[in-house]
């Protein structure tokens, strides 16, 4: 035997167990999207490096992006993340597009990150982006899309909450501290990475930032003071919006929600665990310069991304993780022998035209093997197409959970069926 090739470091493989996770947060995904009216979308895997080198930030470019020239001597990435995309493609046709314009999508993503646990350099993501309105309560639905996604999937507001922050009210509260205009990016980015490393490495980046002992005391305190959003009215209607969205519960406001994007102009929020223990679930928050900054009408917008993997682990960490079964089939049908492998063929037909899946088993085998397969890979009906069946025109069903079994006539087959997915609340 050869040597096993190992995946790329940093992915993933998805048997079908794995898929059946991933499809079942897409369906919750697009359920909660299309009941918020929006609209699926998506764009390439490759774009060109400059749509994010001035837009996304250093770190992300620089360090985070999968870089590599194409034959043209072009630099194009593996895109790590989508709202340039959304920028660029809105950019593209904006005067075709209606607005205020509501988009969502899921699908793979890569960063060149030091894998560890809720973090690869291949990822799933669900976007969703609001352009058009500049008001708060734009910004509040972006966040009631996520709360009713945490609620529908089980997670509670005691479980799971969204912190919320507005990069205008820290702009005018550094300011009054003594933080300079110039000098904002760079701290946005050091409040970003206050629960990254411990207080002291936090402190030593402060310094080592030319912000002075006072001006570092006045940083913590300002980030201390939970009830700031009181001083913001955007933020006062954005908490009244969102009671009236009725996610009031999974809403909170926290000083050191900031955002390391560059993008972000006003109102930015994360998701997390209420125990801490995992990275940021969700994150998002306004950017109304973005669409102008790749080539468009200036136009403003509000959006935020949600992985695969951190949620996952959320879920697992409080028991509501599915238990989900990958059915290739719902039916079998047996193949008795050589000479009645295309009348099982014909039945398998059958019955998929009446709605259901169905599986074939491929070749002539004893029925206890048959049957073995059949509760290996979960599938919860075999349909015995035998001698005495096919004389009599007749199909016998048997049912795997129960162990039912009966012969009937095979024009009522389709009528039992149908009656046993009803009983099971699974779809055929």
């Amino acid at each position: 035997m050869g040597q096993r090739i190992q995946p790329v470091k940093g992915t993933r493989d998805f048997y079908p167990e794995d898929m059946a996770l991933r499809r079942w947060l897409y369906e919750h995904m697009r359920a909660v999207s299309e009941m918020f009216g929006y609209q699926e979308y998506d764009g390439p895997f490759l774009e060109p490096l400059e749509l994010y080198a001035a837009k996304s930030g250093e770190e992300l470019v620089k360090e985070q992006a999968f870089v590599f020239p194409d034959r043209s001597g072009d630099l194009i990435t593996l895109r790590p993340e989508l709202t340039p995309t959304l920028a660029r493609m809105v950019a593209q046709r904006q005067k075709q597009l209606y607005f205020p314009l509501r988009w969502w999508s899921f699908g793979p993503f890569w960063r060149y990150e030091r894998p560890q646990r809720g973090r690869g350099r291949e990822f799933f993501q669900w976007n969703v982006d609001l352009l058009g309105i500049d008001l708060p309560e734009a910004d509040a639905e972006l966040a009631a899309i996520g709360a009713t996604f945490f609620r529908r999937v089980g997670l509670t507001p005691n479980e799971v909450k969204i912190y919320v922050n507005s990069r205008r009210l820290m702009d005018k509260a550094l300011q009054a501290i003594g933080i300079p205009t110039d000098m904002q990016t760079p701290v946005f980015r050091l409040i970003d990475r206050l629960d990254k490393v411990s207080p002291d490495q936090w402190e030593a980046q402060a310094r080592e930032m030319g912000l002075s002992g006072q001006q570092v005391q006045d940083l913590q305190a300002l980030l201390a003071r939970l009830d700031l959003w009181e001083q913001s009215e955007e933020l006062k209607r954005f908490f009244r919006a969102v009671e009236a969205l009725d996610v009031a519960d999974y809403v909170v406001y926290n000083p050191s929600i900031i955002r390391g994007l560059d993008y972000y102009t006003g109102i930015v929020f994360e998701a997390r665990d209420a125990e801490g223990r995992f990275r940021a679930i969700l994150g998002g928050g306004r950017y109304d310069n973005l669409v102008a900054d790749v080539g468009g009408e200036p136009i403003p917008g509000v959006g935020f991304a949600m992985g695969d993997m951190v949620i996952t682990l959320v879920l697992e960490h409080y028991g509501k993780r599915p238990q989900l079964q990958s059915h290739p089939a719902f039916i079998l049908v047996t193949v008795f022998d050589e000479a009645h492998l295309l009348p099982s063929y014909r039945l398998a037909q059958e019955l998929r035209q009446s709605g259901f899946r169905v599986a074939t088993y491929p070749a002539p085998a004893r029925l206890s093997k048959q049957f073995k397969y059949a509760n290996r890979i979960g599938t919860p009906v075999v349909a015995v197409l035998g001698p005495d069946e096919l004389a009599a025109n007749a199909v016998t069903l048997k049912r795997m959970d129960t162990g039912e079994q009966v012969t009937v006539p095979r024009d009522d087959a389709v009528h039992l069926l149908h009656k046993w997915w009803e009983e099971r609340s699974e779809p055929v």
